[in-house]
């Protein structure tokens, strides 16, 4: 099955440049798109499409706002991937912190762009991680989130799942943390899944983030 696509971009050229580039490949399908984000939740109601590529700055609803409303509003939600302008930008962060699994620049090459796609769609391994940890230290908590902290302390991550948590936050895939710690990769999903249920975390993104503001883990 192809990985089904909703483009939500202001600029019409945009959605057309990116919709040229995602229907060029065989297992990609552009099925709809929306010029803001106040048009998602019944889109993605309707297409239910495996991932949102969202822009996060339109001009009624935005990215931040709309990625909000989608996850609390819609059972099972796609994933979310913020296109942008600018990399090192205070709202793809906070686009981050409310929720979407990963963030691409417009300017973006067509194979980073395909394998952005892709790499969003599996789910198992950090889009851009140094860029992450690049935004977590500029507009992060660095360590002050107390929010962060408590549910950090509530988790109470065995060693092994805390060792998992450091490897996601350097962006490693799951495939990669099973050959560092010389085990299954079947063992890492599982260690992945239970870190991500005891932070309360959709995904790895989510889960890193909470790491880097919980102070657990250094952005720099």
């Amino acid at each position: 099955m192809p990985v089904t696509v909703l483009l939500v971009d202001d600029e019409p050229l945009v959605r057309a440049g990116l919709r040229a580039v995602l229907e060029a490949q065989p297992d990609i399908e552009v099925v709809g798109e929306a010029a803001d984000g106040a048009a998602v939740i019944p889109l993605v109601r309707r297409l239910r499409p495996d991932v949102v590529a969202m822009d996060v700055r339109m001009p009624l609803l935005d990215g931040i706002e709309a990625t909000r409303a989608l996850l609390r509003t819609v059972d099972d939600p796609p994933r979310i991937l913020v296109v942008t302008t600018f990399e090192n930008d205070e709202y793809v962060y906070e686009a981050l912190r409310a929720g979407a699994d990963g963030f691409l620049l417009k300017r973006a090459r067509p194979a980073e762009i395909v394998h952005a796609v892709r790499l969003i769609a599996e789910g198992e391994s950090l889009l851009f991680p140094a860029s992450v940890r690049q935004l977590a230290a500029e507009y992060g908590d660095a360590g002050g989130n107390r929010a962060a902290r408590a549910v950090l302390e509530r988790a109470q991550l065995t060693e092994r799942e805390a060792e998992v948590l450091r490897l996601m936050a350097r962006g490693l895939s799951n495939a990669e943390i099973a050959a560092r710690l010389v085990v299954g990769t079947e063992t890492v999903k599982s260690h992945v899944s239970s870190v991500l249920a005891k932070l309360g975390a959709r995904d790895r993104t989510q889960a890193v983030i909470a790491a880097y503001e919980s102070g657990f883990v250094a952005p720099g």
